[in-house]
């Protein structure tokens, strides 16, 4: 099994920054990608950012130039740095994984539970 933990969110101020966390665990032989999503009240998810092994970071245009997605692999964590926030970054950012955990090469989705970001004067 295999688990992520997301944390970092909260409320900011417009133009402000936070630094999303996201801590794989459990049964993990190799992690192909690591992404983060969000989800506003009453839209579809979305994605932010990707960040497949051996390729470079993928941002959606709403995103580019202010916030970074990185990885840490001996910890197992990936990061998003939000910079220059606004109020349509509200969202509830979820982290999402695919891993490998078995020798076989069968890949598996995972999602973490999610973590609030409010961007509000």
């Amino acid at each position: 099994q295999v688990q992520l933990v997301e944390s970092g969110g909260g409320l900011v101020q417009p133009g402000g920054s936070l630094r999303l966390s996201c801590a794989a665990s459990g049964s993990i032989l190799s992690i192909n990608q690591m992404a983060w999503y969000r989800q506003a009240p009453g839209k579809q998810r979305e994605l932010v950012a990707t960040l497949t092994t051996g390729s470079n970071p993928n941002y959606a245009d709403s995103v580019k130039d202010r916030f970074t997605i990185s990885r840490d692999s001996p910890k197992k964590t990936v990061y998003l740095q939000m910079n220059s926030l606004k109020p349509e970054d509200t969202a509830v950012y979820f982290c999402y994984a695919i891993v490998r955990t078995t020798p076989s090469g069968r890949t598996y989705q995972y999602w973490g539970q999610g973590t609030q970001v409010t961007v509000s004067s």
